[in-house]
């Protein structure tokens, strides 16, 4: 008996190990360079978009870090790996998307708070300060706007095929609601975002290699191909949200515009593809309306239409004073800590579109599908 309590009571032997001191190094950190990260441990879709979130921002990161001085021409391969094997996992590309900077990327500061701008933050920021985070944020509750609008949406094909215009009339009118909603949501801009810093500093980190003069062979993946890679920067375009609304009304934009967009549509998650696919299968909200008697119906869907192209001009606004306004002021040199504003896109949007001609062209398609 005594000798079991001897046992008991014998000291730990003091050791490094226990310490993480290396007895080869000391204090130093042996081989710090990480393992390749794998995508094995992830569990779930929430992680499996939170780790496309993170991987974005660092390869945007590096890619700007030096604005458009010493572009690299490689994407490390301890990076290119793990971020293609996950884009290839969630059907996503390898670079940063709309769904990334605003769908994934925001957070409740008190969890039981409303979901308002001076309850969120963001995740991951870029350099930008409180402009990029109101640049987010406030596209963020956009989104959020559009939800009562998304399920109008599906409410609205229901009673197509159920060829009940009662309710169609009730889901057209809170289809209108909603687009005039994002509406008030998208001017908070205004309040939230500087446009010189936006232009001079938020801007280059949203644009991509892919029509992109300042980076015009792409960008190779180290690990993943030989041959440079070209994806195209974030876009308001890959909001599944305007496709949606474009596909229940029958709305046509020009074939330049609509290829653009339909190419948007790889940068968006698969299951919200095959959404937009599923409303394009569907029957048509517009010959429903125009086979139908009722001058209600004509109406509401007419006062969606135009609200719609409104919510489009709001945009154009935005973005001319984002990027005219933005870049005099950039150009003024008011931004001291700046290298100076970046000259590759100034007349093109961070997806590489001819912007305003883009957009002026979608909103007035918009409003040729009213129903005389």
């Amino acid at each position: 008996m005594e000798t079991q309590n001897m046992n008991l009571k014998k000291p730990m032997l003091f050791t490094l190990e226990k310490f993480h001191i290396s007895e080869d190094y000391g204090f130093i950190l042996p081989d710090p360079l990480m393992p390749l990260l794998s995508c094995h441990f992830l569990k779930g879709h929430r992680e499996q978009y939170l780790a496309h979130l993170l991987l974005s921002c660092i390869t945007m990161g590096y890619v700007w870090q030096e604005g458009e001085k010493h572009i690299p021409k490689v994407l490390p391969r301890n990076l290119a790996l793990p971020f293609v094997e996950i884009s290839r996992t969630l059907g996503l590309p390898p670079i940063l998307v709309h769904s990334d900077l605003v769908l994934t990327n925001w957070k409740k500061k008190d969890p039981n708070g409303p979901l308002e701008i001076r309850n969120l933050d963001t995740i991951v920021s870029f350099p930008g300060g409180e402009s990029l985070k109101g640049f987010v944020l406030v596209t963020l509750l956009v989104e959020k706007a559009a939800v009562p609008g998304i399920k109008a949406l599906v409410k609205a094909i229901n009673a197509i095929l159920q060829s009940n215009e009662d309710v169609l009339l009730q889901a057209l009118q809170q289809l209108r609601t909603s687009i005039d909603e994002m509406a008030k949501a998208l001017r908070q801009m205004h309040d939230y975002v500087d446009p010189a810093i936006f232009y001079a500093v938020i801007r280059i980190f949203l644009s991509g290699w892919q029509d992109n003069p300042a980076i015009p062979d792409g960008l190779i993946y180290e690990g993943v191909s030989e041959e440079p890679l070209k994806y195209s920067g974030g876009s308001a375009a890959q909001s599944t949200v305007f496709h949606a609304f474009d596909e229940l009304l029958g709305v046509c934009h020009s074939k330049e515009s609509t290829t653009f967009l339909h190419r948007m549509r790889e940068y968006m998650p698969p299951s919200h593809r095959a959404f937009l696919e599923e409303i394009h299968s569907a029957p048509s909200l517009k010959e429903f309306i125009l086979s139908s008697r009722s001058c209600l119906l004509h109406e509401a869907y007419n006062q969606c239409v135009k609200a719609l192209a409104e919510l489009r001009s709001h945009h154009i606004n935005i973005v001319a004073k984002y990027l005219l306004t933005g870049a005099a002021k950039a150009k003024d040199g008011g931004l001291d800590c700046l290298t100076g504003p970046p000259q590759a896109l100034a007349e093109k949007g961070t997806g590489g579109t001819v912007v305003f001609s883009f957009l002026k062209s979608v909103r007035n398609t918009t409003l040729e599908g009213i129903i005389d």
